[in-house]
């Protein structure tokens, strides 16, 4: 019997060993539920061995799958190291790019910037990952990280472009006419939902005893925006973002506790790419020019 394992049934091992379920290993790996379970029978039978235990919470690893989930995550480690150092010699100014940023800072400032980039370097292909979760960059899930953050991972290199201010901000129809200050203790809110793990706001709306005011959560700031936008009450938005809607009005000027620095960050393997390299300097120029609009200060 032929036991031994190729990559492609260590990637499957450990896609099913990180996921549990054979649904989220076929997503990881672009595959069918259907496909995932052949090939993991067809791998187990060849190697005469049990990999998983099959319970209702999912696939449990065994002894032997754990064993081989650790072996892959291994090999998995020093293959992404070669493709890294690989991409880094390149230095053709071509080829694709996979960015990834937040919904919010795409449409209120990446996109223009990102068109002019495309029309500047006609070669190189960008693929844009909107996701408010940070994708791994060590795992080439993206090569370019926009984000806010306090700090970021110490296995990143980048720059800081910006900082993010913050503020409140409600529709002008919810406010005096005559411009007086607004009670925002008697005003209905918005704030985030706790799957947007937004830890420094939802501690400041407790401290200002916001929320019990607070019966309309979502969990994205994008949708937080468009509930403003809509009416149902006052929130605390970036002032890129609140700013640049003429329905909304910002209320009392910003809250230096929430304010965010925003990183432009790649691996270090990856900074000397022509086309990564390209694209960090075009967006961190063209970023310049908007930094009053980040600090609210427009």
């Amino acid at each position: 019997m032929n036991r031994q394992l190729a990559w492609d049934d260590l990637r499957l091992i450990l896609a099913v060993a990180v996921e549990g379920t054979l649904s989220g290993a076929g997503r990881r790996l672009g595959l069918s539920h259907a496909t995932v379970f052949r090939h993991l029978g067809e791998i187990e039978e060849r190697l005469g061995a049990k990999l998983f235990d099959r319970g209702r919470k999912g696939y449990t690893p065994t002894a032997a799958g754990e064993e081989a989930a650790a072996a892959a995550r291994r090999i998995e480690s020093e293959v992404l190291d070669v493709e890294r150092r690989f991409a880094g010699q390149d230095l053709r100014p071509s080829g694709t790019v996979r960015l990834t940023t937040t919904d919010t800072l795409l449409a209120g400032l990446l996109s223009p910037i990102l068109r002019d980039f495309r029309k500047a370097h006609s070669d190189i292909r960008v693929e844009i990952s909107v996701s408010n979760q940070l994708f791994s960059l060590t795992r080439r899930e993206a090569d370019v990280a926009i984000r806010p953050s306090p700090s970021p991972p110490e296995t990143l290199v980048g720059r800081r472009i910006g900082t993010i201010a913050q503020a409140i901000y409600g529709r002008d129809d919810l406010c005096p006419a005559d411009g007086g200050e607004i009670d925002i203790h008697a005003k209905e809110w918005i704030g985030p939902d706790e799957g947007m793990a937004y830890a420094s706001l939802e501690r400041w709306m407790a401290d200002q005893g916001l929320d019990a005011r607070c019966r309309y959560r979502v969990d994205t700031l994008f949708g937080m925006f468009a509930a403003v936008r809509d009416g149902a009450g006052l929130a605390v938005l970036p002032c890129y973002l609140g700013d640049s809607d003429k329905r909304l009005v910002r209320i009392g000027g910003t809250i230096p506790s929430l304010a965010t620095d925003l990183w432009l960050l790649t691996h270090p393997d990856l900074r000397k790419t022509a086309r990564i390299r390209a694209l960090l300097d075009f967006i961190a120029d063209a970023m310049k020019c908007h930094r009053a609009q980040l600090a609210g200060t427009v």
